[in-house]
């Protein structure tokens, strides 16, 4: 029995080591793919997850990742070339999560240069509702080089529903919306990337619901740009979806007419979260930054005070998952 033993735990060893080397699947519109749609390819992943690569084309679907491990690339010379896009809206599906495009919840999720996308509100026949392009709610994510388009809650950033903390990195990444467009509760980070406000009667960045002060939960613009349309009014830095959210931009270049107080209340009125909220800014530049104007509840950093938002600090020193180069 000890032989059979050893023999069976030296085989799934070896199982393991060659899922994690194999030949990654590939996605493609051509007649002879192995794979036509993206998740066609995900459900034949081995539990432990691989790589996929999309060839460029438009692939309209709705994608569900709940394996760990899982990696996706678009294989275009940019982000533009591969598009996955649906147009569900939280109106018709029921909830918010459920109007998802590309549902992330398995940990070490990588995505890479392509566009997520979800076109409900480009139909006008459409009621206005929440419509999310992705979600991503395992830990150790890791989206680079990827374009997130949708209108209002274009990206879920947040936690598993146990409440584990979901620690994400998001890099060069372009994001678009119009109201509370990145929203959620995980422990994310987003580095050099574009957060654009596309036009409408008012636009808010960020929705970040931490939901108690000793939550490990938090959002962090490091070196982003912010962009808004023309006709994109009333644009805000944030606004609390829960008591303590806590949103940090660092040193942002704020190419949008931002709010001179920069945050806003929840509602206006009927809410106080202002006053337990955690939002602040380091060395803000463009036609949006406002220091001296601020939500008197916000903050501008000391340099020895933005140092503790810094990347490494941020994840503590828990930070092999990140790619190398960032």
């Amino acid at each position: 029995m000890r032989i059979f033993a050893l023999f069976a735990a030296v085989l799934v060893g070896s199982f393991c080591i060659s899922a994690a080397h194999a030949q990654p699947l590939f996605v493609s519109h051509a007649d002879r793919a192995a794979y036509h749609s993206v998740q066609e390819a995900i459900d034949a992943l081995p539990i432990q997850g691989g790589d996929i690569q999309i060839a460029p084309g438009i692939y309209r679907e709705k994608v569900k990742v709940s394996k760990s491990g899982v990696h996706i690339i678009g294989s275009g010379k940019k982000p533009n070339d591969t598009v996955v896009v649906y147009g569900d809206g939280a109106i018709n599906v029921g909830e918010t999560a459920r109007s998802a495009t590309l549902d992330a919840s398995g940990d070490d999720f990588r995505l890479d240069n392509l566009t997520i996308q979800n076109d409900y509100a480009l139909n006008p026949a459409n009621p206005s509702s929440q419509a999310v392009a992705l979600s991503v709610t395992g830990d150790r994510d890791v989206i680079t080089r990827v374009r997130l388009l949708g209108a209002q809650d274009t990206l879920f950033a947040g936690k598993r529903p146990n409440g584990r903390v979901s620690r994400q990195y998001f890099s060069n990444c372009y994001i678009e919306g119009h109201v509370d467009f990145i929203f959620g509760d995980a422990k994310a980070y987003f580095r050099q990337c574009e957060l654009h406000g596309i036009a409408n009667q008012a636009v808010v960045y960020t929705a970040q619901s931490k939901g108690a002060s000793d939550e490990d939960s938090a959002y962090v613009f490091d070196h982003c740009r912010l962009t808004a349309d023309p006709a994109a009014r009333y644009v805000a830095l944030g606004r609390p979806w829960r008591p303590y959210a806590t949103v940090v931009f660092l040193s942002t270049k704020m190419d949008a007419p931002i709010i001179a107080e920069g945050w806003r209340e929840w509602t206006p009125g009927k809410t106080i979260t202002l006053k337990t909220a955690n939002y602040a800014e380091y060395k803000s530049s463009g036609i949006g930054a406002n220091p001296a104007g601020r939500e008197p509840h916000s903050h501008q950093l000391t340099d020895s005070q933005a140092a503790k938002w810094s990347l490494r600090a941020f994840f503590g020193e828990a930070t092999d998952w990140l790619p190398s180069g960032r």
